[in-house]
């Protein structure tokens, strides 16, 4: 059973230019003490009438304090004045089980998705709910990184984690126009929707809104994307924390194609493609066949030289770390291509 610590329910002064939409905007939390109080200002300076909002917070039984700074805030909502906020258990600490919660308790129109490590613009909740006005079902928009107290290494980090050679191919992220795409981060859902195709599938990790986004398509359901809706996510602030999350992303890559392969897009693939290479050639190399793998390797860096240098003259900084930009990239590309060869052979619950 999840356990609900009671929030504090006020009645709100009436405001005026409100729409017709109600919004449930959540968050689900593990041990991010550290970070949580900047999602939750962001939250409370939203500019959408917050007697038309209700914020649901989930606590992943964390060891931290979390929980406690996410009670703190609830108790303060005599002075934020949304509907109500509610803080909830996930004991089974997957974010997936997480939103599920979430989805549970959601009562509003809209319900919307935040991450723990996002930060979002105080017309954030305004703009989606001005898609929604129009008619759209699932809005979104642009989630570009950002850096926590930035210093040379931690900005070197961001330029490979930002690089489209480092991190995403997914051509929609860098578009300015409005369209329709396969799927969005920190998306703003019609609640209705769920009651439809269903929640989270918590079998999955990483993935599972891949899977989730997959059946709202299958439902016929539309992701609008709009540049002017923008969020933040704030990248992890060490190298072994940023190899670890790619190790991650791939792992749940190799586990969810076999349970949802039309979940993915081949850009999740090529981290995998590069390790089979990486293979294929080596073994080659043991049969006269050297020549694969110096053409491999000469193709692969001299992309990389040659993203890092687009890298460093599109921000018109450089700093001595940067150097290492090729380095990384490969890192990241053998981390993300190992997990997807673990979550290969690892069996997957469906």
């Amino acid at each position: 059973m999840i356990q609900e610590r009671k929030a504090t329910m006020l009645q709100v002064p009436e405001q005026t230019n409100k729409s017709d939409m109600t919004v449930s905007l959540g968050v689900v939390a593990y041990n991010e003490a550290a970070v949580i109080e900047s999602i939750l200002k962001d939250i409370a300076g939203q500019d959408y009438p917050h007697d038309q909002m209700e914020i649901l917070l989930v606590d992943s039984a964390s060891s931290d304090d979390t929980r406690k700074k996410l009670e703190l805030f609830a108790q303060q909502n005599q002075e934020y004045g949304f509907r109500r906020i509610l803080v909830l258990d996930n004991p089974k600490r997957k974010q997936a089980a997480g939103w599920n919660v979430v989805i549970a308790e959601a009562k509003e129109d809209i319900l919307i998705r935040i991450d723990a490590h996002a930060s979002i613009p105080k017309d954030f909740v305004k703009k989606n709910v001005e898609l929604h006005m129009e008619g759209e079902m699932i809005t979104g928009g642009p989630r570009p990184n950002i850096i926590d107290e930035p210093t040379p290494w931690k900005e070197t980090l961001f330029l490979a984690e930002s690089s489209m050679f480092g991190s995403s191919i997914a051509p929609y992220r860098r578009e300015s126009e409005r369209k329709y795409v396969n799927s969005m981060f920190h998306a703003a859902y019609r609640r209705s929707i769920f009651e439809e195709v269903g929640g989270f599938n918590e079998a999955l990790g990483r993935t599972e809104d891949n899977e989730l986004h997959y059946r709202m398509r299958q439902a016929g359901y539309q992701f609008c994307y709009d540049s002017n809706i923008v969020s933040y996510q704030h990248i992890r602030n060490s190298f072994s924390g940023m190899i670890k999350q790619k190790y991650g992303n791939g792992y749940w890559i190799g586990k969810t194609v076999k349970v949802c392969p039309g979940c993915l897009s081949l850009y999740h693939f090529v981290p995998f493609a590069f390790i089979l290479g990486i293979l294929i050639t080596t073994v080659l190399c043991f049969v006269s066949f050297p020549w694969l793998a110096i053409a491999m390797w000469g193709l692969y860096w001299l992309l990389a030289i040659a993203m890092a240098v687009v890298g460093i003259i599109g921000q018109k900084k450089f700093r001595m770390s940067d150097l290492l930009l090729p380095m990384l990239f490969l890192i990241l590309h053998v981390s993300y291509g190992v997990g997807t060869v673990i979550g290969l052979c690892s069996p997957t619950k469906k």
